[in-house]
């Protein structure tokens, strides 16, 4: 599971870069950026077991509350939330990390033992 992870924090970091050229941020706000999305993941994939138990139910988990709590933390942080910043943070985040475990799992190889949504081949989500 950790591929997986180190997946999806890549997929993260190509959102958040894209942002970040896009607009001509600062690095501030690419690291700023960053700890939030990065934070909002993975403290809902902790909590919702991504890594553990895996699953297309756990992964759209992960995706809702991770990114909109990533989002709602920078909105606290620079002081105004974008609600359209939100709708492209979501829509984007998504599109990034389904295409990097495709990209993944069409890299991996048939020893590569987990499926694209995350969840271990032969075992129940």
């Amino acid at each position: 599971m950790k591929k997986a992870a180190a997946w999806d924090a890549a997929a993260l970091l190509v959102f958040v870069v894209v942002g970040v050229v896009n607009h001509g941020a600062t690095v501030g706000a690419f690291f700023r950026d960053l700890a939030c999305i990065l934070g909002g993941w993975f403290a809902a994939a902790i909590v919702l077991r991504l890594y553990v138990r895996g699953g297309r139910w756990r992964l759209a988990a992960t995706w809702l509350v991770g990114v909109s709590a990533g989002v709602l933390v920078r909105a606290a942080v620079v002081g105004h939330l974008a609600v359209d910043f939100w709708g492209v943070a979501l829509g984007f985040t998504l599109l990034f990390v389904l295409v990097a475990r495709g990209v993944r799992r069409a890299v991996g190889g048939p020893h590569d033992a987990v499926g694209p949504t995350g969840h271990v081949r032969g075992q129940t989500p």
